[in-house]
């Protein structure tokens, strides 16, 4: 009987249970629900992770007059500079320059013993006076002989001279004839003997070959003097040494791989190291056509627009070469700080920021200049390109800028 009556009661609806299950069913669809927002603003949140990124804006400048494209060093040099010396060996007995005379061209700078060469020119003097005088003798003396023969050619056409005595004073004619001719040619060998004797004195007083400065003086009164280098070093081979400051320009080593940014008649502007804060103008004058194995460089000459005293020989100096105008005068670039380009592959791109978003863009890259680079295409000024970021930004991403 207890049988049936538990399965009587198991067949019995429960009302508690019916009222406690669709509160259940509420429950569990808030729970869900509550799920499913979480995910969604979950994925949200991943896909706009905005970075942390820093900026700087693109600006444009002039390029032309006051542009650099190269810079490089070097040194003033004369184009005209001289040690000057004798043209043979002698003693100096006076030097009559100092350093920083300013000296004229032909002016006297030292004077060397011409004792020996005054008396060989009295020797040459005298040897001429004497030619010249037995030149006379035998003038005098054909003359005469020419008068006897016509006075005996006159007798001969009387018959009173016979022929022998018409050949004899014709010979005698002839003969003080050539002797005189001899003579004269003795005469003018005197004379260039007394040329070359006034030479030699001449070349005892050495002279300014230009108009210049001296810089140095290398010898004294007493010294032997040589235009050419002598044992035991006691001979000087100079009196000093002249500089012609109206030449003096600058010579810089470019190294070749920058050569082809350097042309004739080029802008520079030149800084002395003595006077850093003193811009002079200068020009290029010419490249020289070859290049220096060793170092690989080669040589420009550069000259000044305008001398100044405070330029001196041997001066160091940086120089900047400026770039070349063109027919349509001065253009503007772009220019960006190098951090700013990233290499991707064979190209060169930029990440844009604009309203808060990258921009991936590929861009042309020109001249560098320090630490910007010169950009001729794919940006244009005013706009904002990432410097520092990470380093997996992509098309899209949301960036926000934070201060320097």
């Amino acid at each position: 009987m207890s049988a049936k009556k538990e399965a009587l009661e198991q067949l019995r609806i429960d009302r508690n249970g019916e009222e406690d299950s669709p509160r259940r069913g509420w429950i569990v669809a808030l729970v869900v629900a509550a799920l499913v927002v979480a995910a969604v603003i979950w994925l949200l949140t991943g896909q706009d992770e905005i970075a942390s990124v820093r900026t700087a804006v693109a600006r444009e400048i002039r390029v032309g007059a006051g542009s650099t494209v190269l810079n490089a060093s070097g040194y003033v040099t004369a184009r005209r500079q001289a040690t000057v010396s004798s043209k043979i060996t002698g003693k100096v007995v006076e030097v009559l320059i100092e350093e920083g005379m300013v000296v004229a061209e032909g002016q006297v700078l030292a004077r060397l013993d011409d004792s020996n060469v005054t008396v060989s020119l009295r020797l040459a003097e005298a040897q001429l006076e004497s030619a010249e005088s037995s030149l006379a003798e035998t003038d005098v003396l054909l003359t005469e002989a020419r008068l006897n023969q016509r006075r005996i050619e006159n007798l001969g056409d009387q018959g009173i001279s016979s022929d022998a005595e018409l050949d004899r004073a014709r010979a005698e004619a002839d003969s003080l004839a050539a002797r005189l001719e001899r003579q004269r040619e003795e005469v003018e060998v005197a004379a260039r003997q007394v040329a070359v004797w006034q030479q030699q004195l001449e070349d005892m007083v050495i002279r300014a070959p230009f108009a210049g400065v001296v810089v140095a003086k290398n010898a004294q009164p007493g010294e032997m003097i040589s235009p050419i280098s002598a044992g035991g070093g006691f001979t000087r081979t100079g009196i000093g040494t002249i500089v012609d400051m109206s030449s003096l320009e600058i010579e810089v080593d470019v190294n070749e791989a920058y050569i082809n940014r350097v042309s004739a008649g080029q802008k520079v502007e030149a800084r002395l190291d003595s006077y850093p804060d003193w811009p002079i103008p200068c020009h290029v004058i010419a490249i020289i056509p070859t290049a220096d194995r060793q170092r690989a460089t080669v040589t420009v000459r550069v000259g000044f627009e305008e001398l100044d005293p405070r330029i001196l020989p041997d001066m160091g100096v940086k120089v900047a070469f400026q770039e070349s105008l063109t027919e349509e005068g001065p253009s503007s670039a772009v220019v960006l700080p190098k951090a700013a380009v990233r290499r991707e592959g064979d190209r060169e791109v930029v990440l844009v920021v604009a309203e808060g978003e990258v921009e991936r863009r590929a861009v042309t890259i020109g001249e560098s200049r320090g630490e910007e680079v010169y950009v001729s295409s794919g940006i244009t000024a005013g706009e904002k390109v990432v410097i520092t970021g990470p380093a997996d930004l992509a098309d899209g991403d949301r960036v926000e800028e934070i201060e320097p």
